[in-house]
């Protein structure tokens, strides 16, 4: 590892001036704080351009937050969730089926630790593959070109670079008035950590950690209640699909507290009180608290660099992802919406042709949303209300699963697929999916979206049979036949 060069005594006005015509040569050229989805790209990809680069982060958080309290344990615990309850295929066998009968929280964290260990080595090979050095640690800045990274011992490396990345991720917000104790009042980090299933649970926020949790622990059979603040929940979502989940839900035995605010939470020895401020009391075995994301960024060192966060930590950025300190630049949920980890990996790799001052296209504007709620939620583009609000003219082609061969075979008669397409020229200008796959469905309207396709290319292709994907082809023919029909009309 090279260093930086330390200061030397004054010398000669000619050997000055020939000093001053020699590079600083750091450590590395590219080094990035936090080894998310979003630090990943960005070292691997610094390091595809030939860069020295490396990522700083501890031995217990490879990964991220992303693959060790976040995406992937919630993902992996929606999945055994499902398995384990049978849930699926009620439809086909009957609502008392289940696939064990007491299903324990042992039975989920199985599971969920075996794919945490397996993404883990994969991220470690990875980084080694491409000759990112791994340096184990927290970091924080010293300089704006020096890092500091210290494993808890008395001794702290001072690291060099000529760029650095910021991807330090977030941790669940926790609001000052609660009190927390990882049991009985916990946020969503807590949710792996839990000892049994509770029987009753309070969610607060309806927003998407929120209800994919709520959705979980209802499938499991907890008797949940979510208390929101607004009139609704996932309000950027398609109004018509959320009234399918909340329909969903309901029938899960979920209850909804709209438009009531949390005014303080009572600990007890068997559970706690939720108490609203409209004067309503609601106990429960366990309350998780789902109030936003709080950035990272507390023992970073920004000041040192010559940065500051907001007041929810989060960094400002331009286009580029450089921060106000040119040579810095952040990625990720630390630079707050949209948040998610597929768009992380995204800005990570451009900010890496950034900082190496390499040509890149920007990210498509077309970017799909997914929400694992039990049934899963996606959609691409813009919604019903946006359209009507920006008074753009739409028709609505919809598909339902109950129609398709393949909905029947799994057992799904309640999922939809429904495009928004333009009577003028034809294109798709939105695509909303409820139901089993919605997330991996999305895909094909994001790609006739992308690639400038009109609603014509769906009705004439072939889909394989019996698959989900022919709600497609059903969806376009719906909405040509009403659009044939305008025609018609108007002739």
């Amino acid at each position: 590892m090279r260093h930086r060069r330390e200061s030397v005594p004054a010398r000669p006005l000619c050997d000055r001036a020939h000093a001053a015509r020699l590079e600083v040569v750091n450590d590395f050229d590219v080094l990035v704080l936090g080894s998310g989805p979003g630090g990943q790209r960005a070292a691997i990809a610094a390091a595809k351009l030939g860069r020295r680069a490396a990522v700083v982060d501890r031995r217990s958080m490879i990964g991220g937050v992303c693959i060790n309290t976040g995406t992937i344990p919630s993902k992996t615990l929606r999945e055994a969730v499902l398995y384990l309850t049978g849930l699926s295929q009620r439809e086909l066998y009957g609502q008392s089926y289940r696939v064990k009968e007491d299903i324990t929280v042992a039975d989920l964290g199985l599971r969920t630790q075996h794919v945490i260990g397996r993404e883990v080595d994969v991220i470690r090979s990875q980084l080694a593959r491409n000759r990112v050095t791994m340096l184990p640690g927290h970091g924080r800045f010293l300089e704006p070109h020096v890092v500091g990274v210290s494993d808890g011992g008395e001794r702290e490396l001072k690291v060099t670079a000529d760029k650095i990345v910021i991807a330090t991720g977030t941790r669940p917000a926790r609001p000052d008035t609660v009190e927390f104790d990882d049991q009985t009042v916990i946020d969503s980090d807590g949710i792996i950590h839990l000892e049994r299933i509770p029987e009753t649970m309070v969610v607060v926020g309806a927003g998407v950690i929120g209800i994919e949790y709520a959705s979980m622990f209802a499938a499991l059979g907890t008797k949940v209640t979510v208390v929101e603040r607004r009139d609704r929940m996932l309000e950027f979502a398609d109004l018509e699909i959320v009234e399918a989940l909340k329909y969903h839900l309901r029938d899960l035995a979920v209850t909804f507290r709209f438009r009531e605010t949390v005014a303080s939470v009572e600990r007890y020895a068997r559970g706690a009180m939720t108490v609203l401020q409209s004067g309503k009391r609601i106990p429960a075995d366990t309350v998780m608290y789902s109030a936003g994301r709080q950035g990272m960024t507390d023992d970073l060192g920004l000041e040192a660099a010559g940065l500051a966060a907001d007041h929810r930590g989060r960094i400002k950025v331009d286009a580029d992802y450089r921060t106000e300190v040119p040579h810095i630049y952040a990625v990720g949920d630390v630079i707050g919406f949209p948040s998610l980890a597929a768009t992380s990996m995204e800005q990570g790799r451009l900010a890496a042709h950034h900082a190496c001052g390499e040509p890149v296209a920007e990210i498509h504007e077309l970017q799909p949303i997914g929400i694992y709620t039990i049934p899963e939620i996606s959609f691409v583009g813009r919604t019903e209300d946006e359209l009507t609000e920006a008074k753009v003219p739409f028709e609505v082609g919809v598909s339902r699963y109950r129609e398709l061969a393949r909905g029947q075979i799994i057992g799904d008669s309640y999922g939809m697929l429904k495009l928004l397409v333009s009577p003028e020229d034809r294109r798709l200008l939105g695509v909303h999916v409820f139901g089993t796959g919605a997330t991996e469905l999305v895909h094909i309207g994001q790609t006739v979206m992308g690639c400038g396709g009109t609603v014509d290319y769906l009705v004439n292709a072939v889909f394989n049979y019996p698959t989900l994907a022919e709600s497609y082809k059903v969806a376009a023919l719906d909405a040509m036949n009403k659009m044939r029909h305008l025609a018609r009309l108007s002739e």
